[in-house]
């Protein structure tokens, strides 16, 4: 007993100098996290009035609000991109169509959903818009080779409405999720225009072996398809042909062709009398 007591500061010792090495050789910038979160909302709030703070609402708040989002971009990522100069500039320059993009998710959102009643209802209170609209801005960073800072950025999105969209995932045009809780979309997934999801869809992989890392994983979907809630689609062959419709709790791993109508399907039998089954709940 009494040699534990006298080993234990130099076993702390060693473990405090060893926290001091992992923390020399970490390029990560701390807290990146922080930075991702401020990051975030302050694109949001470049991007949509809805978002900003009311001391930033004139004019002038959108000069500010943009050199807010540049300089924690270039904090964010400048221990880990070694040509800052090349990848500022070229995000900045997309967030234009990031923009426009958004409007139309925004207004398929609007246009089917007979619960929603402006298009600033669902750019401030929609999560599916809230979502889309970071993966979106994490989608263009992803694209430009920038590493870990789009996946905190989804991760931040995911906390805040349930959804998980990998910064990966190629979203079409006039995208639309519905209530959203629980919705996955992994990394290679292909999403065409029109298309609308719901609550609990998920959109996997048959495996997730580390050696399928760079090979297409995820499902794709084409133009004007809908999936009803908690559907599963898994495997990076599967193809959901154009105007599709997969009802609700439809587990898929084989393509369907174009306009098809994929149903789960129920079985209905009568009860014997005393059959002794009890459910509690």
């Amino acid at each position: 007993m009494m040699t534990d007591r006298i080993a234990a500061p130099s076993r702390w010792s060693t473990f405090l100098e060893e926290l001091r090495a992992e923390r020399r050789a970490c390029d990560a910038p701390r807290p990146l996290r922080a930075l991702a979160e401020e990051f975030a909302g302050r694109t949001l709030a470049l991007l949509f009035p809805q978002f900003a703070h009311p001391s930033r609402l004139g004019a002038a708040g959108v000069d500010e609000e943009a050199a807010h989002v540049e300089s924690l971009l270039r904090a964010a990522i400048a221990p880990m991109v070694t040509d800052v100069e090349q990848v500022v500039p070229t995000f900045l320059n997309r967030l234009p169509e990031v923009r426009a993009s958004l409007l139309l998710d925004a207004e398929a959102i609007l246009s089917g959903d007979p619960a929603a009643e402006s298009l600033e209802e669902v750019i401030v209170a929609y999560p599916g818009f809230l979502a889309t609209a970071v993966h979106r801005v994490a989608h263009e960073l992803y694209r430009l080779n920038v590493p870990v800072f789009p996946r905190l950025l989804s991760e931040w999105s995911h906390r805040e409405t349930g959804i998980d969209i990998h910064p990966g995932a190629v979203l079409g045009a006039s995208f639309a999720i519905d209530h959203g809780t629980g919705v996955v979309i992994g990394e290679t997934s292909m999403i065409g225009d029109r298309v609308r999801l719901y609550q609990g869809v998920t959109l996997g992989a048959h495996a997730v072996a580390k050696k399928l890392a760079h090979q297409k994983r995820h499902p794709t979907l084409g133009n004007d398809v809908v999936v009803y809630a908690n559907a599963t689609i898994l495997g990076g062959t599967t193809v959901i042909g154009d105007g599709s419709i997969i009802g609700g709790n439809v587990w898929m791993t084989s393509s369907v062709p174009p306009r098809s109508v994929v149903q789960f399907s129920s079985r209905v039998e009568q009860r014997p009398t005393d059959d002794g089954i009890e459910f509690h709940i």
